[in-house]
């Protein structure tokens, strides 16, 4: 299912991956209890989205 947000990149297969890691090790900690800090995997999800976007900017600049 694709996601029709404007302002979500598409992803490369790696940039993927990464993120499906990191829902799992959230999903993981999520078991152990309500009070689990989870904001460092956050972070890096927004991290890898944000190089996404950087990325689709460059590519459209060059096909410009």
């Amino acid at each position: 299912m694709a996601n029709t947000d404007p302002n979500y990149p598409k992803l490369t297969a790696g940039e993927h991956a990464r993120i499906a890691l990191n829902v799992a090790r959230m999903a993981k900690r999520s078991i152990a209890g309500d009070n689990v800090h989870q904001a460092d995997l956050e972070r890096n999800v927004d991290r890898i989205l944000d190089g996404a976007r950087k990325r689709a900017e460059r590519e459209e600049k060059k096909r410009k």
